[in-house]
């Protein structure tokens, strides 16, 4: 599966386990400049979550939070920065989603990611 599609699938993937877990999406795939694109934007309760979602055919060469770098998240956070600057935001936080799609459908959600 080329990495576009195995991208999108695993955004579906992950639009589908928040909206189960009472999540409403407000935005995918928000670009902010090449480098920034924030992957979902979504509603839980009163709080705006950002959410960075990584997926991986499989594990055999490490699991999808790896591939989160220290400048990957800071592009994020600059993407965050933009919307709260254009949208009346309070809370918000920044969320990432792992999906490793072999040898089961596993889905990993760590809430309130920070480089501290």
């Amino acid at each position: 599966m080329k990495n576009k599609t195995l991208g999108n699938a695993g955004e579906d993937l992950a639009c589908r386990f928040l909206q189960k877990n009472g999540y409403e999406i407000l935005e995918r795939n928000k670009r902010y400049s090449r480098f920034c694109e924030i992957d979902i934007i979504a509603k839980f309760k009163f709080t705006i979550v950002f959410v960075e979602v990584k997926t991986r055919s499989t594990d055999e060469y490490g699991v999808p939070f790896e591939a989160i770098t220290k400048s990957k998240y800071e592009n994020i956070y600059k993407g965050v920065q933009h919307y709260l600057s254009e949208n009346k935001v309070k809370d918000y936080r920044i969320d990432v989603i792992g999906i490793t799609l072999k040898p089961e459908l596993k889905i990993n959600h760590i809430k309130n990611v920070s480089l501290t």
